[in-house]
Order: structure tokens, then C-alpha cells, then sequence
């Protein structure tokens, strides 16, 4: 009953005497300087977080813009690469068309090579040169690879055998 008393003493005289306070101000008073810093790290670190993410959705702002101007470039020459291509007679390797496949299903769901090489364990570059036809790569690394790009082997492997037809029609 007694601790009652002094804690309705104590909300009366809080109310009685209100203190102008700061926002902020009487929360940093009370804190330690160690306990200061770290508010201030903390602090720095969601400025730092919110500038990143700024900086990310004006890559991916930038990136769809380019895949846009993409898309209706291609559009007005998709004609004229069908007409040159039927009159080149090219034979594809199959690690040319495994690359074009696997570019293509990258593409198609707009994700970088970066995406798909950090999922699928495997360097940037060498994926690159795999897409360009100039590595071949391992049945692992395929799968791997296809799986990143959330289609199986066959699947992939069905495309390839797919896309050698009509380069050969």
C-alpha cells in the first residue's frame, strides 16, 4: 500500500511540474556515452541501408528502362535478322546453342548474369563464356545453371534440341 502512495506521489508531482522537453533530447540524456555511440552507429547504418536501397531501385529503374528500349528495338529488327539469317547458312554447335537457350531463359525472366552465377555457384565470367558458346560446360554445371534459372535439365536440354531444329530447317 505504501509503494502505491509514492508512486501516485511521484505521477502527481510529474503532473504538477510538466518539464519542457526536446524530442530526443531527454532520451540521449539519460543514455551512457557508450550507449550514445551506439545509437549514432545505429543510426548511420539505416542512413547507409536506405541510400543502398535508393541506389538498387534506381539500377532496377534503369534496368527495365533498357530492357523496354530493348524489347522495341528488337521488335523493328526481328524482320531483318530472320531475312539475313535464312540467307547465312551457319552451322550452330551445340555449346553455341546450349549459350543461346540459356541467355535466352535468362532474358526472358529479366535477371542479370549476376543473379544467376551467384545462384548457381558459378563465376560470372565463366557463365558468360558459356553463354556466348565459347565454354563448354560440365552436365553439373549445366544443371546447376538450369536450376538458377528455374527450369530443369531436360527442359533445358528439350530447348536446345529445340532451337538446333530451327537453325537447321
Amino acid at each position: 500500500m505504501e509503494t502505491m502512495t509514492r508512486a501516485d506521489e511521484q505521477m502527481d508531482v510529474a503532473v504538477k511540474n510538466p518539464m519542457k522537453v526536446q524530442p530526443g533530447v531527454a532520451r540521449m540524456r539519460e543514455l551512457t556515452p557508450a550507449q550514445r555511440r551506439a545509437v549514432m552507429f545505429a543510426q548511420q547504418q539505416v542512413l547507409k541501408a536506405q541510400a543502398a536501397k535508393k541506389a538498387k531501385d534506381e539500377r532496377t529503374a534503369a534496368r527495365m528502362r533498357m530492357w523496354q528500349e530493348e524489347e522495341a528495338g528488337t521488335k523493328a529488327h526481328a524482320a531483318v535478322k530472320s531475312v539475313a539469317a535464312e540467307s547465312e547458312t551457319h552451322d550452330v554447335s551445340l555449346r553455341e546453342a546450349i549459350g543461346h537457350v540459356l541467355r535466352e531463359l535468362r532474358t526472358r525472366d529479366r535477371r542479370t548474369l549476376r543473379e544467376v552465377s551467384e545462384k548457381a555457384g558459378v563465376s560470372l565470367g565463366y557463365l558468360s563464356e558459356v553463354e556466348r558458346g565459347q565454354k563448354e560446360a560440365s552436365s553439373e554445371l549445366l544443371s546447376s545453371i538450369a536450376d538458377s534459372l528455374g527450369v530443369s535439365t531436360a527442359q533445358m536440354l528439350r530447348m536446345v534440341a529445340d532451337y538446333l531444329d530451327s537453325v537447321n530447317e
